[in-house]
């Protein structure tokens, strides 16, 4: 079938998990865990070549990709070090809003070291290297950053996987700039494979289903990578806090009151590094208006939770390519990601995907 070429902005611990996997899972079984399929439509994670990168750290930019994702401040678990030589040299790519102020306020090995560089020019790189799909891995909060390199992509033919909550494909203007250019786009803000909001959504569904009344909710997260240490600048959730909550109230007939759901902020725990741990609560009432209340904390590694689906999403996208189908892919956004342009069940996402797959579906 051929390679899918793909760009990455941000080689954060999420970039680090993806290109460790893909080198994984290319010499894993057939039948590999946390991928929807080995092969879809003939791509398989082999089939996936990072060709470009662009960061803003002194330690990663003029690294090559191999070296960099192991750079600090990354912190997630390694996954495999087994990873071939790359010629892909991460760029500098321009700071914008992507560094919040209150990061300097912390050690380097914690957070970022803007780069003394002149940012590259992002489009020309995009054509120069025959990108096809630019993964957003941008800090929570980047909405300047993450419109800019909207812009590169249709400017340079390039479909965009927005993993981070500026809403993108969610946004009809954008939607359909990318539609007239008839070039498929992905997002927004990437769920994880078992994650927060997955379960939380499929516990307010469960509650909903089986005839119980959720009066109110609660989900907390704490981390210690740079993710959560950004996230301390609470201006920069807006976008964040209505993506999860959404995600979560879209799984009701009635949606809760504010006062009665409450999604994050989150809090960061240095000690944690890449394990996030989430806690949630559930109150509602069953039969006789008898309560009934649910608690739950989950454990997980955070940034490998996310990188199979989007080894998921960058090859329907591919697909999509292939097909000449333009716009928000309906489908694989809506089972991989928290705020897709149409909320669905995941159970009725997940066989959206596969009849998209079959051809049986256009997005």
């Amino acid at each position: 079938m051929g390679e899918i070429r793909v760009a990455i902005v941000g080689v954060g611990n999420c970039a680090s998990s993806l290109v460790q996997g893909i080198h994984y899972y290319s010499k894993a079984d057939k039948d590999p865990i946390g991928l929807m399929h080995y092969s879809i439509c003939g791509y398989e994670p082999k089939d996936i070549k990072i060709v470009a990168a662009f960061d803003v750290d002194a330690r990663k930019v003029n690294k090559p990709l191999h070296e960099a994702i192991f750079s600090p401040p990354n912190c997630t678990k390694v996954i495999t070090r087994d990873i071939p030589e790359y010629d892909t040299i991460v760029m500098m790519g321009p700071v914008l809003d992507g560094v919040s102020p209150h990061m300097r306020e912390y050690p380097p090995h914690r957070t970022f070291v803007v780069a003394d560089e002149k940012p590259v020019d992002v489009v020309k790189v995009l054509k120069e290297k025959n990108v096809e799909i630019l993964l957003n891995y941008l800090p929570v909060g980047s909405e300047e950053a993450t419109k800019f390199y909207a812009e590169c992509c249709l400017e340079a033919g390039v479909s965009l996987i927005n993993c981070m909550p500026v809403f993108i494909a969610s946004d009809e203007n954008w939607v359909k700039r990318f539609e007239e250019k008839g070039i498929p786009v992905v997002g927004d803000d990437v769920k994880s494979q078992i994650g927060a909001t997955i379960i939380h959504r499929t516990l307010m569904k469960l509650f909903s289903e089986r005839g119980v009344k959720v009066d109110r909710t609660y989900q907390l997260n704490t981390g210690g990578n740079t993710d959560f240490l950004n996230m301390l600048n609470r201006e920069r959730l807006k976008s964040k806090k209505i993506s999860k909550t959404l995600a979560v109230q879209s799984q009701l007939d009635f949606p809760l009151s504010e006062e009665d759901i409450h999604i994050g902020p989150s809090d960061y725990v240095p000690w944690q590094l890449d394990n996030k741990v989430c806690f949630i609560r559930m109150e509602g009432r069953i039969f006789g208006d008898m309560p009934v209340n649910l608690e739950l904390r989950l454990s997980v590694e955070d940034s490998p939770n996310s990188a199979g689906c989007i080894i998921d999403a960058i090859r329907c996208c591919k697909v999509a390519r292939d097909r000449k189908i333009g716009g928000a892919l309906e489908s694989i956004s809506a089972y991989t990601m928290k705020h897709p342009i149409k909320q669905y069940p995941d159970h009725v996402a997940k066989q959206m995907v596969e009849e998209f797959i079959r051809g049986e579906r256009e997005r």
